[in-house]
């Protein structure tokens, strides 16, 4: 009986055997980037595609997205009518749209994208409002989206 118990303890003991656990150095998932550090390229092509959409507001022609500009899903989602619907809410509120100021530019790791804030300037001063143009590997745009300007940037 003694036996067993010794060989039991041991073979517990060697069961519960600590392991090494080697873990990578945690890479952010998203940091910014100085304006410095992109290629002229790509924030010009950013620019100028966030204000095609932005000046269909004021003058309510829309060029299309092409494959080599855009994602398939931006190609779908971005239509004449839905910008239609949006514009007439902004125009409303903010005026007539003006420009782009690129205030700052994110890079997101996982997703291999670079994110560029831009605040978005209207005839109006009621509110200011933020477009975020997502560029992927590609150099094609992700997404656009409009928001309401917030001095920080979620970085979840």
């Amino acid at each position: 009986m003694k036996k067993l118990i010794i060989v039991l303890t041991i073979l517990l003991l060697i069961g519960c055997k600590s392991k090494k656990v080697v873990t990578e150095p945690e890479v952010a998932k998203i940091e910014k980037i100085g304006l410095a550090e992109i290629s002229e390229n790509q924030k010009s092509k950013a620019y100028e595609l966030g204000k095609r959409v932005l000046m269909t507001c004021n003058t309510s022609k829309f060029k299309p997205f092409t494959s080599s500009e855009a994602t398939p899903s931006v190609i779908k989602n971005t239509t004449v009518e839905r910008l239609s619907k949006t514009c007439n809410r902004f125009r409303q509120y903010y005026g007539t749209f003006i420009d782009l100021q690129l205030v700052e530019a994110y890079k997101n790791n996982f997703e291999n994208t670079t994110v560029f804030r831009y605040k978005a300037l209207y005839s109006k001063k009621v509110a200011n409002k933020e477009l975020r143009v997502t560029m992927n590997a590609e150099n094609k745009v992700a997404s656009i989206k409009s928001l309401d300007w917030v001095n920080s940037f979620p970085l979840d």
